[in-house]
């Protein structure tokens, strides 16, 4: 039995801020804006919450589908580290307005970045035992950041989002090479959010946490795959991208080590397999654990795909675990795609002033983990909620009431 990604989109919400005029006015060293390789990182707005953006990235997959397809989705599973509640899953309040099934199984996995892939593995290993025949699995990975740690250099990279994917026996987006996969995990403080306005960490343990999964992981992977060789079994690689700059030192480490070839070699084999899948993060940011999965959709939107072609992936969460495996994509991959128009829909963002920017993360801190009642009020950015939320059926958070969370379609 085939098992896979039948589908696939990305949220990345309506706003957005200029990564080099961030930069410029945290009066951070620009000489460091060359090494993150990004340049706009999309921004939560007060209304927008990881339910909000789960949905919304779900919602044009789930109207595609037949009232029979829609009822053979049997798990909603999903990933955050931005969770908003100790006990109850967002995939309650996903299921119920996505309006499916009420037999279905509901719950959420967290293990920071990797979180993701997590949601992943049980769902194709939900699918691929059989024990329910034309079953579907809805993976949603979304995260935003409660409190950004303004004025670091962590805050550029700081992005917010979703990625909805549906896994089947139908995998039209990315088949799974199904048992192919490696994997590494130990404990590490490199980073972590140890409270619900509070994200930290050791950014160079982190750094070298990322490279050293990498390697193992994939070397992991060698081990099990007869004949798999890094720099000639996959057409085109997707990593865990934090920032662009550490996915290309990602792979300068792999190809220097295991091959010694010159510094204008590596440099050409990053941009014919990897720069493709940097194209979206760029211009979204770190999205955690969604993150890998924006990296994929990249490829599939850039890279040439005339045949069946191979994708190397590797995923990565801090504290640590992480997994390399892989999959294969082709010309229906595109096509498919290319129906859910992320980059047109990223280029249509508003972009932020940094008075805006700061504002909206002044406001943002008031609805963070552990609001009980608050009613949400839009006038002050009204300008932003009329053009881009009025009349465009997307979910919003309206209030909340004795914790529980109250949602509407804008």
């Amino acid at each position: 039995m085939k098992v896979g990604i039948e589908a696939i989109n990305f949220y990345g919400g309506s706003v957005y801020v200029d990564i080099h005029e961030l930069f410029n006015s945290r009066e951070l060293d620009d000489k460091r804006y060359d090494n993150l390789m990004m340049y706009k990182k999309s921004v939560g707005l007060p209304w927008e919450d990881p339910v909000t953006n789960g949905v919304n990235a779900a919602k044009p997959i789930i109207d595609a589908l037949t009232s029979n397809e829609k009822e053979s989705i049997e798990l909603v599973v999903t990933s955050s580290e931005s969770g908003l509640d100790f006990g109850k899953s967002m995939s309650t309040y996903i299921h119920d307005y996505l309006e499916l099934s009420k037999t279905c199984r509901l719950f959420e996995v967290k293990q920071a970045c990797f979180g993701g892939t997590a949601a992943f593995d049980v769902a194709v290993s939900f699918i691929k035992s059989g024990i329910s025949p034309g079953a579907k699995v809805l993976v949603i990975a979304t995260d935003v950041v409660y409190s950004t740690a303004r004025g670091t250099y962590i805050e550029p990279s700081q992005g917010i989002g979703a990625i909805a994917m549906l896994i089947s026996s139908n995998p039209q987006i990315m088949e799974l090479d199904f048992g192919a996969y490696g994997c590494h995990s130990y404990e590490v403080m490199d980073t972590c959010r140890p409270l619900a306005n509070l994200e930290t960490g050791d950014a160079d343990l982190s750094l070298l946490s990322y490279l050293d999964c990498l390697e193992y992981s994939y070397q992991k992977y060698e081990e099990k795959v007869e004949g798999a060789d890094f720099a000639t079994t996959f057409d085109y690689l997707a990593f865990h991208t934090p920032f662009a700059g550490m996915v290309k030192g990602g792979h300068r480490k792999m190809m220097r080590d295991k091959y010694k070839i010159s510094r204008m070699d590596i440099e050409e084999d990053f941009k014919k397999r990897v720069l493709p899948s940097l194209s979206l993060c760029s211009e979204v940011g770190n999205v955690y654990s969604a993150t890998l999965y924006l990296a994929l959709c990249g490829v599939i939107e850039n890279a040439e795909i005339n045949r069946s072609k191979r994708v190397g992936l590797f995923s990565y969460g801090s504290g640590c675990s992480s997994e390399f495996f892989s999959g294969v994509i082709s010309k229906e991959s595109k096509e498919k795609i290319a129906e859910m128009k992320i980059s047109e829909n990223l280029k249509q963002r508003y972009k932020l002033s940094i008075t805006e920017y700061d504002r909206i993360l002044d406001i943002n801190s008031e609805w963070g983990f552990g609001v009980q009642n608050k009613e949400m009020d839009c006038d002050e950015l009204n300008h932003i909620y009329s053009n881009y939320f009025l009349k465009k059926n997307l979910l919003v958070l309206e209030n909340i009431h004795g914790f529980h969370r109250n949602y509407k379609w804008s």
